[in-house]
This record gives structure tokens, sequence and C-alpha cells, in this order.
């Protein structure tokens, strides 16, 4: 279908976004130009403001809006659950069982996208672990996921540090951020030492 220039510019910005498809994107266009003025400013600011005040935490690399974390300033970092984006620890977090820090790895291991061990956050992950009792990794099940986690496994279970990977609770090429808080907690609890 053809749309009018000004339509046709919003319905791809909006096509732009993850998992919306030309169909979705002038459903979404179709409910803006029906907004009231307020619900349009509303969301432009939102907007807005997502991208002014939300960035990685100095510490763990996951969003904040401060210098560090509500979680890194009020947990004990003897557990670190390394997961592989942001999103994966809004989803473990769901689950409102594991009381440790994370690390966000911004990435994983993957050669095929020219993607080495240091194009992720290893290196920041290696200089957090005074102290730390167990590294808990939960990248997810599929390759990638599994290449990466086998790469710090190596890296840290040297240093005499346990480290362990979050059970098969979740099937083989899924992703943490779509699994269910059951799902999510047998996986945590019933993870294995590498």
């Amino acid at each position: 279908m053809k749309y009018i220039e000004p339509l046709a510019k919003l319905i791809a910005e909006l096509g732009k976004l993850p998992s919306v498809g030309e169909k979705t994107a002038a459903r979404y266009a179709y409910a803006i130009l029906e907004s009231t003025d307020e619900d349009v400013d509303a969301l432009v600011e939102a907007i807005k403001n997502v991208r002014e005040k939300v960035h990685f935490c100095s510490v763990c690399g996951n969003f904040t809006e401060g210098d560090i974390c509500e979680i890194c300033a009020t947990r004990k970092p003897t557990t670190i659950c390394v997961v592989k984006e942001p999103r994966d620890v809004t989803a473990l977090e769901k689950v409102k069982g594991y009381e440790g820090v994370y690390h966000v790895l911004h990435g994983v291991i993957s050669p095929i996208d020219r993607v080495g061990p240091d194009d992720i956050r290893i290196k920041e992950l290696l200089a957090r672990l005074d102290g730390v009792e167990e590294v808990i990794l939960a990248t997810n099940p599929d390759v990638e996921g599994e290449a990466t986690a086998m790469y710090i496994a190596r890296l840290i279970k040297p240093l005499g540090i346990k480290v362990t990977r979050i059970a098969r609770g979740l099937p083989e090429g899924s992703v943490i951020e779509y699994a269910d808080e059951g799902t999510l907690m047998r996986a945590l609890n019933s993870r294995i030492t590498l």
C-alpha cells in the first residue's frame, strides 16, 4: 500500500523496532495519528527521557539513571550472575529469588559476527572477582551463549571460584527474556557446576 510521505516515514521508523513488521508499524502509526496532542507529547517526552537519562551502570553494565544501579548499590557482590544483555537482568529479577549481583556482557562470542572475547565485557568481569564466591553463567542456551559460558568458565575456574551454569530449565535455542518466572526459577535453582 502506498502511504502519504509523513505517514510512510513514521511507518518506516517504527518498522526499525525489533519484531515490528510493516503491518504492525502501520497500526502504531495510525494509533499515533488518532492520539491526542497530549498523548503524542508524552510519548515523545518518554523517548527523549530514556535516551537522555538511561545509561549503563559503571559496575555491572545494567541500565541505570545514576552512576551505579540499585542492584550493585544494595547487594553483596559475593555471587555474580553473568548475562548477555540488560533485558536478561530484568527477566531474572522477576524471579525474586536471586540475591546476588549481575554482570552484563553486552554480547556473546560469535566468530561468524566477528565478535571475540575482547569485544564484550569479559575483562571487566575478571576485574570484579575479588571476594566473589560464585559466578553463575546465565547466557542464552544457544551456540554463542554456550561458547561464551565455556570460555569464561575456563578463565575463572583456575582462580578457585565456583563457576556454575544455569540448568536446562530453558530449552535449547530459547531466549531468557521470554521465559516465564517458573522456568527461570527452576533454571537458577538447578544450575550445575562447570
